[in-house]
């Protein structure tokens, strides 16, 4: 039925008579044409600022890019790198991947259900002024970020035992007999009835 109303409507629309006159038979147009405003001139000076010196101040004016690559995929993952003169190198590449996730419902409610996540890993290389190089790689996944390098901290290895706890052996206190016994009507020595 509603292809049939679509159908109507699109015939009328066809068959109504257009307003539309070919080009020779249309009047020229003219574009309008405007004066120019006229303003009158600030009565108060630009200020005057000295353009700034950034060539001979930059101490890295020398440092340039002398590679780049970034590379988009249609799956969503990615690389990009580059490198300076002064041999400074960064590369990184990230995939998508199915990973656990929690969800909330409007209650509050925690459903656990796969989604969407991006992993990481990369590496970086550069020269300190002082002439020390540094290598820095790292791996960001569901497992979370794990940087390596010879320049980063270390935690201290646990060489010592812990100690165990003692285990006493003792028995339990018996518990006294009750003074009350029950009866068909109910506890001697009571009446609950």
């Amino acid at each position: 039925m509603k292809l049939f109303v679509i159908a109507t409507v699109l015939a009328v629309a066809a068959a109504a008579p257009s307003s539309y006159k070919p080009e020779h038979e249309a009047p020229a147009y003219a574009a309008p044409s405007y004066s120019a405003p006229a303003y009158a001139a600030p009565s108060y000076s630009a200020p005057a600022y000295a353009a700034p010196a950034y060539a001979k101040d930059n101490k890295y004016a020398g440092i340039t890019v002398t590679s780049q690559s970034d590379e988009r995929n249609l799956d969503g993952s990615s690389q990009w790198s580059y490198a300076q003169s002064d041999y400074t190198t960064r590369e990184e590449s990230q995939v998508q991947k199915k990973l656990q996730g929690v969800a909330y419902d409007s209650y509050g409610k925690a459903t656990y259900e796969d989604v969407m996540g991006n992993t990481n890993k990369g590496s970086s290389y550069w020269v300190s002024p002082e002439g020390k190089k540094f290598t820095l790689t790292w791996v960001a996944d569901e497992q979370g970020f794990k940087p390596k390098g010879d320049h980063l901290p270390v935690a201290p290895v646990h060489v010592y035992e812990l100690p165990v706890a003692p285990v006493h052996e003792y028995e339990l206190p018996v518990a006294p007999a009750l003074p009350y016994k029950r009866t068909g009507l109910g506890y001697s020595g009571t009446s609950y009835y």
